[in-house]
């Protein structure tokens, strides 16, 4: 089968479309042939060699999200979900079997739900790694309704997802935006929007002077945002920005680490039924053939990408 995958690390010019064998369904498991697949920052960390990758050989296949169509199911597999269904998946590309830039993949059952009614498989792409990290974001600050959230990166995948599932959770939202996006970031349902960059912490503080309840730090600003976040609240940061805090005021912080959801199918399939009701918007931000897909690279590596870019298979 056809994957996109790198036989070295480096820049975006070492992805090339490559032959690799054809995965086949296991007990327990799903196979999808891959229609879409998201491009991802973590796509770009992995390709530079910067993630682990213990025991596995190239080619190096990236790729944490995967939309298509179910085409065979494993003996035992305990799903709904039947031949030519459409699904989608987050997946995880530091294993043997690489990630989703492939025509195929193969996937616990649990790891596999049905796409969002009438989206497009490179919407539906989209949504499970950034979603569920949104989602775990919010798990891990455990904000109750009506108490006040703040998002940085919020015109990004991760921080969009953040604004839109904080609302439909009840939560006040104070998110940052460039003045191009501003319309955007309202558009999303933050309820405040400041303007963005280093001392956006201070700027949040301003407007909400008795402090936030939780942050959501998706512009992997560090220690400078805890200014915005009241004595005894909480700042989630993704993976690798952290930890950082402020103890002396009781200050928790969490770090976000998506693959420890993998699995969780209730999680994933809240998501696609958000999206089913409106509650989340799924944005491609442009769709390349896999021969691209270092053009896509280069891209989100540019910075200013709004929603996400897309392989489609």
């Amino acid at each position: 089968m056809k994957a996109v995958g790198a036989f070295a690390f480096g820049g975006p010019e070492v992805l090339r479309v490559v032959d690799v064998p054809e995965p086949h369904a296991g007990p327990g498991e799903v196979r999808i042939r891959v229609h879409a697949a998201a491009v991802n920052p973590a796509d770009t960390l992995m390709r530079a060699g910067l993630v682990p990758l213990p025991g596995v050989r190239p080619p190096y296949i990236p790729g944490q999200d995967a939309a298509g169509v179910v085409d065979a199911i494993g003996e035992g597999a305990v799903t709904g979900l039947r031949i030519g269904d459409r699904v989608m998946a987050m997946a995880i590309p530091t294993g043997p079997r690489g990630g989703a830039y492939a025509e195929h993949v193969v996937l616990p059952a649990s790891w596999v739900t049905r796409a969002p009614a009438g989206t497009s498989h490179a919407e539906a792409a989209t949504l499970p790694m950034n979603g569920l990290t949104a989602r775990m974001t919010l798990d891990l600050l455990n904000l109750s309704p009506g108490r006040t959230l703040a998002v940085t990166g919020a015109a990004g995948a991760f921080g969009g997802y953040t604004v839109q599932l904080a609302k439909a959770a009840g939560l006040r939202v104070v998110a940052d935006a460039s003045p191009s996006d501003e319309d955007l970031v309202r558009s999303l349902g933050a309820d405040i929007v400041v303007a963005r960059g280093d001392d956006v912490g201070a700027r949040i503080r301003r407007a909400v002077p008795e402090g936030v309840d939780g942050l959501a730090d998706g512009a992997l600003i560090g220690a400078s945002v805890v200014a915005a976040v009241r004595d005894g609240g909480g700042v989630a940061a993704l993976r690798g920005t952290g930890p950082f805090g402020a103890p002396e005021r009781g200050i928790t912080f969490h770090t976000v680490y998506v693959p420890d959801y993998r699995g969780n199918w209730d999680k994933l399939d809240q998501l696609r039924r958000l999206a089913d009701a409106g509650a989340v918007t799924l944005r491609v931000a442009g769709v390349f053939p896999p021969a691209q897909a270092s053009e896509a690279h280069r891209l989100l590596e540019a910075g200013g990408v709004r929603g996400r870019l897309v392989i489609e298979f």
